[in-house]
């Protein structure tokens, strides 16, 4: 039985996804060969989610998660690292 409250922080939830995301598409991007930096910042600039392969689910992995949500997480993991 559980007697304690758990808080959920919606943004390090979103992060996580987002992290996990970038990844797995990273990884597929290189296994086949592409530039995953070049090929991931073509999308997020784009909006084309023909830069991203569609090997293991990549494209679709992506398009999962909204550029906007991307761009946020990555702008902020950057900052905080300041």
């Amino acid at each position: 039985m559980l007697e304690k409250t758990t808080l959920f922080d919606i943004e390090e939830l979103q992060d996580a996804l987002v992290a996990t995301t970038l990844d797995e598409v990273y990884d597929c991007l290189k296994e086949k060969g592409y530039n995953p930096v070049n090929q991931i910042v073509g999308y997020l600039i784009s909006g084309d989610p023909s830069y991203v392969t569609n090997y293991k689910g990549a494209r679709d992995k992506i398009l999962s998660v909204e550029r906007g949500k991307i761009l946020e997480a990555i702008v902020r993991d950057y900052l905080e690292k300041e």
